[in-house]
């Protein structure tokens, strides 16, 4: 009973272990998310720019 209970208790110790290291990758991932969110704001601001300095076509009717 008590290496049941041992085993248990590595498989608890690994398992917090791995939660508190998917936490942090999470975190980080996060983080380039927003990273990547604002580059992409401010891809689509200047993006927007540019269309709008591009001459008018004319449109058929």
């Amino acid at each position: 009973m008590d290496a049941d209970i041992k085993a248990l208790e590595e498989k608890l110790a690994k398992l917090i272990a791995l939660i508190g290291s998917l936490r942090a990758e999470n975190m980080q991932l996060r983080e380039k998310s927003d990273v990547l969110k604002n580059k992409m704001a401010i891809a689509s601001v200047k993006l927007e720019g540019l269309l709008e300095k591009l001459p008018q076509g004319e449109e058929s009717a």
